[in-house]
């Protein structure tokens, strides 16, 4: 069972992202700040649940949160400052749209940048370790989806309402096919050598 709190600060929020490796999209980010008494034994690691779940615990966490929020960081960005920077700058964002004061942030993975001098310790999977992170989890992926099938829409030859825009078979032959769009991350490997070579 995953843990409430890290630390012994009253308002502690955890912040996650999603879509770091993908080839188009944003990177996007969320941050959750749970109730004292916030209970849940099916909140996980997005990446451990069902998309069906997904969408079900992301009610349940938007309704019963004491807080949250999400942001997108666009591949133009993404291109300019890297996506390390990009990922750290969507978890800022998040945090910077709550209208809670924090005092104290948990954060998935080994990467973050003092945000407005509050406190902060990265946790290596902490989204298998921790309730806040793997909220925030839940909800940066079904927002990013949500994102990605919005943008199918307009360029469905490249499959984004099922890859969500990460390197599949399918998705790198529709760049090979048809060339890049406005939101490609142009600083990636879209395809390589090898794979061009075998069409």
């Amino acid at each position: 069972m995953l843990k409430l709190k890290f630390s012994d600060h009253k308002i502690e929020c955890g912040t996650d992202e999603a879509g770091r490796g993908c080839l188009a999209g944003p990177v996007t980010a969320a941050t959750v700040i749970l109730k004292k008494n916030f209970l849940n034994n099916d909140i996980n690691d997005s990446k451990k649940i069902s998309k069906k779940n997904r969408y079900k615990l992301k009610e349940i966490i938007e309704l019963e949160a004491l807080e949250f929020s999400f942001a997108h960081i666009f591949p133009k960005k993404i291109d300019e400052i890297n996506i390390l920077n990009a990922s750290i700058l969507a978890m800022q964002k998040s945090i910077g749209k709550l209208a809670t004061k924090i005092d104290f942030i948990i954060v998935d993975g080994n990467k973050f940048k003092s945000y407005k001098n509050i406190p902060h310790q990265t946790i290596i999977k902490g989204d298998e370790k921790f309730l806040s992170i793997a909220s925030a989890s839940i909800i940066a992926k079904t927002e990013r989806d949500n994102y990605m099938k919005k943008i199918h829409n307009e360029y469905p030859q490249y499959g984004w309402d099922k890859n969500k825009g990460y390197p599949t078979k399918f998705h790198k032959e529709a760049i090979l096919k048809y060339g890049i769009t406005k939101y490609h991350r142009k600083s990636f490997k879209l395809f390589d050598e090898q794979f061009k070579l075998k069409l």
